[in-house]
């Protein structure tokens, strides 16, 4: 496929238009492009800059969306909870607002309060991404108090700091909104999207929302341990599909529903799907389009509704070759954008002709932990459940977040400059994944772990063969003795100052461990800290299931899986 010409473009910071580089004034498509940007943002009402203004997807989604169907309405499955929000008064109420209104109505604090009158970062400069570019390159940006006033900007620190409606604000929401039409397009015409606090929080949300106590989740047998520690306060149980190196078995899954038993299993039929699609936590799977869309399928067949986290969907990595290590390029050299997004696998939010889905997105693993900003992406009538939940808990992501994440990403990269950035942070966590893989190959015993070379994400899923251990006693292994044997294992490679993720931790149906594995993360260490942590483990394994030893090394000759050549 031929890469489309790459263009100069604006972003809309007013009602002015700036240099930004991917928006143009050509010829729009059939599917909505970032390449439409332009000429629809000149065809729309500008965002507006009252104080906790209403907004909506809707407000800023292309004429195309409209001609698409409708989601299907998903009614009978909201829990009671979730039934029993009413909107909120005081944030319905802002719809009345205008610019020469006095509001006597809600509490919002006048800005004269707020003791910020300006606040300022550094930021780099696409495609100047590494640290040591950043520390030369980076500008300077602020935000003043009024810059809304000024003509300066759409948003600005008297907007961002009081009160807000739980969408979130217009300036930001636009930005989003544009990114997940352009990149998922989604096949129906009523989706709606709103802000969270990140996919934690969001999460959160979207289970209590669906969930009464006694139901149960359908899952990968192994899942995000947070999920799991969500579901079972609220009274509902995890399902555990069956896996392979791919993620979730279709065959398993509809086996399970078609042959389900509300009797036997004290409980209805489950209708919620969660999943990682994606550089799967804690597995690292990646689910490829025919096993997604086989999984559709059986959500068609089975009425399902899935939870799509996907924190790390841009993180797809190139195939693993063993004893090589991706680079990355300084200054890097980002891919022509239409490539980029061409090689992702899609997500189920882009299969989603009946609208089943909500997806959950978040800058966490993308842009930083600490910005506590995601957003969900599904049926209006699904988001319109998730905002009356949202606007009695967390409400709006922080002001602060929120407009370091609106210089940065609208006044500053633009979504070029967002979309180069994520080929960066993928390039970097390819050539970490690199490292991490071949350090496990060169000294983890063979004969103990084993494992598939991640295709996405940041985590290393690595499986011990439980047989090995001295412990292991052929019909005497009941639970117990498994989690034994698993913590004897976890407190080696502690005792070695190495500290890994038990597999335990991750299993859906808690208590149903048949098999030993550990989770490795690439994402924090440094690469030498990396391999230095990798050696240890094959020493402390070595050690821990009575295999023959081998003195610790910090060169880098000699040794394959930790046995000498």
């Amino acid at each position: 496929m031929a890469p489309h010409a790459e263009v100069a473009a604006v972003t809309d910071t007013s009602s002015v238009v700036v240099p930004d580089p991917i928006l143009t004034k050509g010829d729009t498509h059939a599917k909505f492009t970032f390449d439409d940007v332009l000429p629809h943002r000149q065809q729309s009402e500008p965002v507006s800059t009252i104080v906790a203004a209403f907004s909506s997807a809707h407000m800023f989604k292309s004429k195309k969306s409209a001609n698409k169907p409708k989601a299907r309405k998903w009614d009978q499955h909201f829990s009671m909870e979730s039934r029993s929000r009413q909107p909120s008064s005081l944030k319905g109420a802002m719809k009345y607002f205008k610019k020469d209104t006095i509001s006597l109505c809600g509490g919002l604090p006048s800005p004269d309060y707020f003791p910020f009158q300006e606040v300022g970062a550094k930021l780099p400069v696409a495609p100047h991404f590494s640290q040591d570019e950043l520390a030369e390159t980076a500008q300077p940006f602020s935000a003043g108090k009024f810059d809304t006033l000024s003509g300066d900007s759409t948003y600005d620190l008297q907007i961002a700091l009081n009160y807000g409606q739980s969408m979130g604000p217009g300036a930001v929401l636009r930005f989003i909104t544009e990114h997940t039409e352009a990149v998922h397009n989604p096949p129906y015409s009523d989706w709606d999207i709103c802000m969270s606090a990140g996919s934690t929080s969001a999460l959160d949300i979207s289970l209590r929302m669906f969930l009464e106590r006694g139901h149960y989740v359908i899952t990968e047998e192994y899942t995000f341990s947070s999920a799991i520690e969500t579901v079972l306060p609220i009274g509902a149980k995890m399902l555990g599909i069956k896996m392979d190196a791919h993620g979730m078995l279709p065959d398993d899954l509809d086996h399970v529903l078609s042959t389900w038993d509300e009797k036997a299993r004290n409980a209805p039929k489950p209708f919620l799907v969660y999943t990682v699609p994606t550089g799967q936590n804690p597995t690292a799977s990646t689910q490829p389009l025919q096993r997604r869309k086989d999984i559709y399928a059986l959500a068609e067949k089975h009425n399902l509704f899935i939870l799509e986290d996907e924190p790390y969907f841009f993180l797809q990595m190139e195939t693993f070759v063993s004893g090589q290590t991706h680079s990355v390029e300084k200054p890097f050299k980002p891919a022509p954008v239409k490539d980029f997004l061409s090689n992702l696998i899609p997500s189920y939010l882009s299969l989603d002709t009946s609208g089943r889905v909500l997806r959950l997105d978040s800058f966490s693993k993308i842009i930083a932990p600490g910005s506590r900003t995601g957003w969900v992406t599904g049926p209006s009538q699904v988001i319109e459940r998730f905002l009356r939940h949202a606007e009695v808990s967390a409400q709006t992501p922080s002001g602060f977040s929120l407009i370091t994440l609106y210089k940065l990403l609208e006044e500053n990269w633009g979504h070029k400059g967002f979309l180069e950035w994520l080929m960066f942070i993928r390039a970097e966590y390819t050539r970490r994944r690199d490292i991490i893989v071949n350090a496990c190959e060169r000294y983890l015993p063979a004969e103990v772990a084993s494992w598939s070379p991640p295709m996405a994400g940041m985590f290393h899923w690595i499986k011990l063969d439980i047989t090995k251990h001295p412990l292991y006693a052929p019909g005497e292994m009941g639970l117990q003795k498994i989690l034994d044997i698993e913590h004897s294992a976890f407190a080696a490679l502690a005792d070695m100052s190495v500290l890994c993720a038990k597999g335990s931790w991750f299993r859906a149906e808690r208590g149903s461990d048949t098999e030993l594995f550990l989770r490795l993360t690439f994402a924090a260490a440094a690469p030498d800290k990396m391999v230095q942590a990798v050696e240890k483990m094959g020493f402390a394994l070595r050690r821990e299931f009575g295999l023959e030893q081998v003195a610790l090394e910090h060169t880098q000759n000699g040794h394959t899986n930790g046995h000498a050549k």
